[in-house]
């Protein structure tokens, strides 16, 4: 991780300008211009109307040239970029940045489309779980298609860092391709502290620089004083332009952010679905032990214990219970409700990565697909498939109501793990709250099914 350095003063930025063009490092930067190769979407996510213009405007043009979707995220409006004006307010001044960033984005991108999520411009720091979540509903099921470019969660600023982590964790969830940009790295960044390791340069031609330029411009805002009152300052000074003017873009290619929210979750609550005192949770668990197709089980796996309330119940069905989760403090409840149970095992791990040894007999995967982007559910699926004996039983249960900050939902979980599995369905419960699925490949449980 690059070093902090103090902000260059007014003095400075035209000598750090300078300094930063002679450096001999941009010779050997590694080319970005494979960053859209086998990709027919293209997202860029701004911190604030402006951003998206400034690192990645030769980009989207070049997207755009290629028949790529470009779609352009805005998580706030900009609001606070003048907060001394005497001029205009806060919210004239978001209508504003909005209208400008519309229009730049129509010269480098004519067809592209425009998202926004209305954050708190400064405060999006406070606000990375709506930002997770809006940019799943933008991508979707679609990010094995999809290249996202955000801010470097690095970049100095609290809203770009927060941006570029929310979108890391964004593509982890959907499986997109993600790529950061700097902004205020040119800003604070001493050349010699810079990532250049990290760093590669996307090389724009002549015409595309071009439109950049004019694309820029547009943001009046930005670039101009908004008059000649104190407070109305151009925000982007020459130096700082200078930076996106130059014949590239620079890029970072990182390893994507751990997602742990699921382990704050439960270091937030002992029981944060309520299963020991929810009546829909005791009865979905009574409906899960009813619909297991025989009495008892030699060996069992449970993926996604929770608190271990489930497997409890399981245990008194197997002569071995093997029971994942990758939340720790998930692992550590479980651990200690189940204790006294020799016969159960609870791992620490992510399925279908850190998959424990099979065969199995029986397989129960509750309210967790959805917690998986669509293809680590898809290698799941393999993983369920390969490791049951050829009597073993899957049992799929989940919540039939919308799931937000996952691409996936229980319904659509079902229905590409029905989709995609050898094993059949063998029977299946359906009430209002959940969906309940039981897949073998044994004909003596598909003749006593439930």
């Amino acid at each position: 991780m690059v070093t902090r350095a103090r902000p260059f003063t007014q003095s400075e930025r035209g000598t750090a300008e300078s300094l930063w063009c002679e450096r001999p490092e941009w010779a050997d930067l590694r080319p970005a211009d494979a960053l859209l190769s086998g990709r027919g979407r293209l997202v860029v996510v701004a911190a604030h109307p402006d951003d998206e213009t400034l690192a990645t405007g030769g980009l989207m043009a070049i997207a755009a040239r290629a028949g790529l979707e470009v779609t352009v995220v805005l998580l706030s409006d900009g609001e606070a970029s003048h907060p001394g004006s005497p001029t205009v307010s806060s919210g004239d001044l978001a209508t504003l940045r909005v209208a400008e960033s519309r229009a730049a984005l129509a010269r480098l991108a004519p067809s592209a489309t425009l998202e926004r999520l209305g954050l708190p411009d400064s405060r999006l720091a406070a606000c990375t779980a709506e930002i997770v979540t809006g940019l799943v509903d933008v991508v979707g099921e679609r990010g094995g298609d999809t290249v996202v470019v955000a801010p470097w969660r690095h970049d100095g600023h609290a809203d770009h860092d927060a941006a570029g982590w929310a979108a890391g964790v964004a593509c982890r969830r959907t499986d997109a391709v993600l790529w950061e940009y700097p902004l205020w790295l040119w800003h604070w960044c001493e050349p010699e502290r810079a990532p250049w390791g990290d760093l590669h340069a996307l090389t724009l031609d002549a015409d595309v620089q071009a439109t950049k330029q004019e694309a820029v411009a547009l943001h009046r805002t930005q670039v101009a004083p908004v008059s000649d009152e104190p407070g109305d300052e151009a925000v982007l000074h020459e130096d700082m332009l200078a930076h996106f003017a130059r014949p590239f873009e620079v890029f970072l290619r990182l390893d994507l952010p751990t997602d742990d929210s699921l382990d704050e979750l439960h270091d937030s609550s002992s029981d944060p679905w309520q299963v020991r005192t929810s009546w829909y949770e005791q009865r979905k668990r009574d409906v899960t032990l009813a619909a297991l197709p025989h009495e008892r089980y030699g060996r069992a796996l449970e993926v996604g214990g929770s608190v271990g309330a489930l497997a409890e119940d399981l245990a008194t069905r197997c002569d071995r219970l093997v029971v994942v989760d990758e939340s720790g403090a998930a692992v550590e409840a479980a651990r200690s409700s189940l204790r006294g149970l020799d016969h159960v095992e609870v791992v620490l791990g992510s399925v279908p990565e850190d998959w424990p040894d099979g065969p199995f007999d029986l397989v129960v995967v509750s309210e967790v697909g959805y917690f998986l982007s669509p293809a680590r559910l898809g290698r799941l699926v393999t993983r369920v498939d390969t490791s049951l004996t050829d009597d073993g039983a899957l049992v799929l249960c989940h919540w039939r109501h919308p799931v937000r900050g996952w691409p996936l939902d229980g319904l659509r979980v079902h229905e590409l793990w029905t989709r995609t599995s050898a094993l059949p369905v063998v029977a299946t419960h359906l009430e209002r709250d959940f969906r309940l699925d039981v897949m073998s490949r044994s004909s003596a449980h598909r003749a006593g099914s439930p």
